[in-house]
């Protein structure tokens, strides 16, 4: 789609375009993002191009730092007096993250999700974006680059892949329901013993892998649910608003929906539908 110029519309034009299905704009930043800073660095990272943050499962690139310097260049332009909440700059400054809490449009951007993925060469990652204001989230992009993927939501307005509607439906009666969870090293005590729930009978849990192709895959009725120990926004305001236009539902610990500002009660879950989120939700509170 051609850029459209919003240079001087305001906020609440901006935001009303896009709340009427106009992504194209944001679309195209994404896209020009990746093309620019994280495919040409796709299996040609070099060994001082990889650092870790907080261990070995926490890595960051030259490509995260670089695309997201460059989506919050091309996102804030778009939006007159919006900011933008990224991983890497909440990492340089925690005090970033309050953004999320104010009155101003707010980007939330993971230049690469799944970097443990891209470090290793293996097409399972991808970028994300959502646009929020006063902790709602109102749109989201996913894109996998490595493997031509675009989902969109647009609160209200449903949930594409590739320009297609996509609906996560609901379980078989009677299935296996197959649960992407958080890797052991994320998590509490606590909250290991909760998703020790979910060896339950009928369900089969596994690691989770890109959390933002994991909510991809619940949307598109792939996957039946995740459940995550953690609560960055940049991990899930995406992956939550596109299970949620799909028709899919999500709940915390305490069964309240998921806060993108925090304090929420964790483990949480995502699911296709909101008979399988409860279920979800009373296994992991069952120990």
């Amino acid at each position: 789609m051609t850029e459209r110029s919003v240079t001087g519309t305001g906020a609440d034009d901006f935001l009303a375009h896009v709340l009427a299905g106009g992504t194209g704009e944001v679309e195209e930043a994404v896209r020009k993002a990746a093309a620019a800073e994280i495919t040409p660095r796709f299996r040609q990272l070099a060994e001082d191009d990889i650092v870790e943050k907080n261990g070995p499962h926490d890595l960051v690139t030259v490509a995260d730092r670089a695309a997201e310097a460059h989506l919050t260049a091309s996102l804030t332009a778009l939006l007159p007096g919006s900011v933008v909440v990224g991983e890497e700059a909440v990492h340089a400054d925690p005090a970033v993250y309050e953004a999320l809490k104010g009155d101003a449009p707010v980007w939330i951007v993971d230049p690469v999700d799944g970097t443990r993925q891209f470090v290793h060469g293996e097409a399972g990652f991808c970028t994300l974006v959502a646009l929020a204001r006063r902790g709602e989230v109102l749109a989201s992009w996913t894109y996998a680059p490595a493997l031509d993927q675009l989902a969109v939501a647009v609160r209200g307005r449903g949930a594409t892949l590739n320009g297609e509607p996509i609906r996560s439906g609901a379980p078989a009666p009677g299935a296996v329901l197959e649960v992407a969870v958080s890797h052991p090293d994320y998590t509490t005590p606590d909250q290991k013993r909760a998703l020790l729930g979910l060896t339950a009978e009928g369900v089969r849990p596994r690691p989770c892998g890109s959390a933002g192709l994991e909510y991809l895959a619940v949307a598109r009725g792939g996957l039946d649910a995740v459940a995550f120990s953690w609560e960055y926004a940049w991990d899930h305001a995406a992956g939550l608003l596109l299970v949620a236009e799909a028709g899919g539902a999500d709940l915390t610990l305490t069964g309240e929906r998921f806060r993108i500002t925090g304090g929420n009660t964790l483990p949480f879950t995502a699911a296709r539908d909101a008979a399988t989120a409860a279920r979800i939700r009373s296994l992991l509170g069952a120990r």
